[in-house]
């Protein structure tokens, strides 16, 4: 059943932002949308009530890739002002790509937000990610075929840079955040890029409707979301484990002992060799998939009972994985040579 549209009550709003009291100062993304304005009010609300509390700034973004967004900006900075609130409107500058521009617009988004951050003393950075948007994170990361860490969507709180990512809605619905602005006499704006085919997550927030009527609301796929995030951080306790397990009976500090590793659960394995490759590599983090297939060939080797030992090398993510004498190697993969024009 649809989550019906009431108004959030203060004693609700107040344990949305639990923990943030002693927060020196705060930046809210605001980018003038629902979800974004029903966050800044519910968070000046918040503060309100306290005698002491952290300074909020709202900071919108203004992409450069819409003529409307610099007065999308100015009515939030409007609006904050009539809240106490500072504003600052931030642009992404220079050329925009011309394909992936979600996910060059979100990294811009977040390495702006960052900056202000650190100018203004902020600990936090809140966002306004709604239990629906959770739910269409799942489903997109479901549909490419992620693994469980993937599919645990979007987590409460996270760290970028030295900074707090938080997203205090992400139990919310936006139907209750835009009735909570109704109640308010509160307007905002209407992003038409969110209803564009064109992108894919305005096509899977059509499906929405469909998906309801079969058991996958937003709170059923949420839910899910969270169990697998919970499931997740269980794996990664035993993976914790399993890596002093393997440190300790280390005798060269080179590596893993081969024997003890192809013992291992094949999901303990995975994360033991994504995370030295990520640790180690000089190429970003290691793509699921290409660990997965690199695993597959570590295994083939190590089952391999021939008096001659096999060998293995690969280079994955910047850096050089080998299996030599019983032990298996993650090293840094030389610099990649320039080519020459």
């Amino acid at each position: 059943m649809p989550d019906a549209p009431s108004a959030i009550p203060a004693r609700d709003a107040k344990r949305l932002f639990t923990g943030l009291a002693s927060a020196p100062a705060v930046v809210l993304a605001v980018s003038g949308g629902p979800d974004s304005v029903a966050l800044m009010w519910l968070a000046a609300r918040w503060r309100r009530a306290l005698s002491r509390g952290p300074r909020l700034i709202a900071v919108t973004i203004d992409h450069g890739l819409r003529p409307e967004a610099a007065r999308e900006a100015r009515d939030v900075k409007r609006l904050a002002q009539s809240l106490d609130l500072q504003h600052h409107t931030l642009r992404w500058t220079g050329p925009k790509p011309k394909t992936g521009v979600p996910a060059a617009a979100r990294e811009a988004r977040y390495r702006l937000l960052t900056q202000a951050a650190r100018k203004h003393g902020a600990t936090h950075i809140l966002t306004a990610h709604t239990r629906d948007d959770q739910a269409e994170t799942l489903l997109m990361r479901m549909l490419r075929g992620s693994g469980i860490a993937g599919l645990a969507a979007m987590a409460r709180e996270t760290e970028r840079d030295g900074v707090r990512l938080a997203r205090p809605l992400l139990g919310v619905s936006k139907a209750q955040l835009i009735a909570t602005l109704q109640r308010a006499r509160i307007g905002f704006a209407d992003d038409p890029t969110n209803r564009d085919p064109a992108f894919t997550r305005p096509r899977l927030r059509a499906l929405m409707p469909a998906l309801a009527e079969e058991g996958g609301d937003a709170r059923n796929l949420a839910r899910l979301a969270a169990r697998l995030a919970r499931a997740n951080a269980a794996v990664e306790v035993l993976v914790d484990g399993a890596e002093r397990y393997l440190a300790l009976k280390d005798g060269d500090g080179a590596g893993f002992d081969a024997s003890l590793f192809a013992a291992m659960p094949e999901e303990i394995r995975l994360r033991l060799l994504k995370r030295a490759i990520d640790r180690t590599g000089h190429e970003g983090p290691a793509e699921l998939g290409k660990v997965e297939t690199l695993l597959e060939a570590l295994d083939l080797t190590l089952a391999d009972r021939r008096p001659k030992p096999n060998r293995l090398k690969q280079t994955l993510a910047g850096a050089v994985i080998s299996v030599a004498r019983g032990r298996i190697r993650v090293e840094p993969a030389p610099p990649r040579r320039a080519r020459s024009s």
